[in-house]
């Protein structure tokens, strides 16, 4: 199976309360492979990369958060991989 790009921009209360830890925790677990980071704006950046399933599951996670945050909106394009990850970072 072909592998695919998430890019997502998460919104609402979602820096300072752990969703980074939370967004790689899950994406490990899902073998995905990219990064996430804290955006200027209070939102937060999530680039993952694998299967489409995997992807459709990891949206699913992102849409609901972790339990400290408050997920408003997930704007997200699903694309062909890049495959120009080799983990799955934090930054």
């Amino acid at each position: 199976m072909k592998s695919k790009r998430l890019e997502a921009i998460v919104k609402g209360y979602v820096q300072g309360v752990g969703f980074r830890h939370f967004v790689r925790y899950h994406a490990v677990s899902l073998a995905l492979t990219g990064f996430v980071k804290n955006l200027p704006s209070g939102e937060v950046e999530v680039v993952a990369e694998g299967n489409e399933e995997a992807l459709e599951s990891f949206l699913s996670i992102l849409k609901r958060g972790s339990v400290y945050s408050n997920v408003e909106k997930v704007d997200y394009v699903i694309k062909e991989a890049k495959d120009e990850f080799p983990d799955f970072y934090i930054y």
